[in-house]
């Protein structure tokens, strides 16, 4: 696909790394196509950073016909650029898309444009270890009509954000309250799709955890209420008698790619990786009787996130001290190893520019 280069005129000085929070600062540049039944994708082009222009009756505005996804870029020790798995973030978008029904993107072109985009803005890519080029490619429909159908019309987008390090002061264990009265999704819905409104529904749930001083909330499945799902918006493995234990795809749970990479990395390592549903009530008897030896939480923004307390129902439970444990920070090694270029890359992940 022929791709337009408008450059922009008025270039920002690159931040501080130092400074670098989280989706605060964008580049000077931003992927740009649109879609319509007659075209199919076109107008492919990177532009100056700048705002979206929608009709009022936007279908994405009234219906939530969005999805999204989040990858980063890393600056390896020699100066070269690469990308996490992309290809797994192309394949979950259009999966996404599929469910919200709207428009794929064939992979080899999906690559193609988030490659020349990345390209573009590479010299954005931050230097100092812990610090990336987070990647935001959004789909979201553009019909201009109230009426509720297929959707005909829609945007591709791709913004970037230098980030910095998610963990400044080291990786310390969070506190999680189970969540015992809202769900994230429900099997049939659009829990495997990466969709802002399950985003949205997920808020109220953690100002409440929030009010009482936990990070995040473990969600449990929307129909029995008793089986353990994702912790807050990353998915959740734990250690429980030398075997690792990750709720299984059901339909309800986001498929994650770093999941997907925790779980290759242990079965290559020979871990016993289990895949099914965890009830809240085998957590507590292994909490119990002590073969619950760790736990986390895994996702783009953090990779591994150690959970050192859970909360359900008022009572209180400690995690291996409060401590990360040995899986828990081997993992986080050796994937960070990986995405900076830091260790060899055996499985093929890795993709440079």
């Amino acid at each position: 696909m022929e791709i337009k280069l408008v450059k922009t005129t008025s270039p920002m000085a690159k931040p501080d790394p130092d400074t670098l929070g989280f989706g605060q600062i964008f580049t000077d540049h931003m992927f740009r196509m649109e879609y319509n039944p007659q075209e199919g994708w076109h107008n492919a082009r990177i532009v100056p950073f700048e705002n979206i222009s929608l009709h009022p009756a936007s279908t994405v505005l009234h219906y939530g016909a969005e999805i999204f996804e989040g990858l980063k870029a890393y600056r390896r020790a020699d100066g070269k650029v690469q990308m996490f798995r992309p290809i797994e973030n192309i394949r979950r978008l259009n999966n996404s898309a599929e469910r919200l029904c709207l428009p794929q993107i064939p992979e080899d072109v999906a690559l193609e444009l988030l490659t020349e985009f990345v390209r573009v803005e590479q010299d954005w890519t931050p230097y100092k270890k812990g610090t990336s080029l987070y990647l935001r490619p959004f789909l979201f429909g553009d019909d201009k009509t109230l009426g509720v159908h297929t959707i005909k019309e829609a945007q591709f987008i791709i913004i970037a954000s230098p980030v910095g390090s998610y963990y400044k002061e080291g990786i310390n264990p969070v506190r999680i309250m189970i969540e015992s009265d809202d769900v994230r999704a429900v099997r049939g819905g659009t829990g495997y799709a990466k969709c802002g409104g399950n985003y949205a529904a997920s808020t109220r749930a953690g100002k409440k955890a929030e009010a009482q001083g936990y990070s995040q909330v473990l969600w449990l499945d929307g129909v029995e209420r008793k089986y353990i799902e994702e912790v807050g918006a990353m998915n959740v493995m734990f250690k429980i008698g030398g075997k690792i234990v990750t709720p299984k795809l059901t339909g309800s749970i986001l498929p994650g790619i770093t999941r997907k990479s925790c779980i290759e990395v242990l079965k290559s390592e020979g871990y016993t990786v289990e895949e099914r549903l965890l009830s809240v009530e085998e957590l507590g008897n292994a909490l119990a009787d002590g073969t619950l030896e760790e736990a986390w939480g895994c996702g783009t923004a953090a990779v591994v996130s150690p959970i050192g307390e859970l909360n359900y129902l008022g009572e209180k439970y400690i995690i291996n001290n409060n401590r990360i444990g040995a899986v828990t920070q081997h993992l986080y090694d050796t994937l960070t190893g990986i995405q900076w270029g830091e260790i060899e890359d055996k499985f093929g992940w890795t993709y440079q520019l």
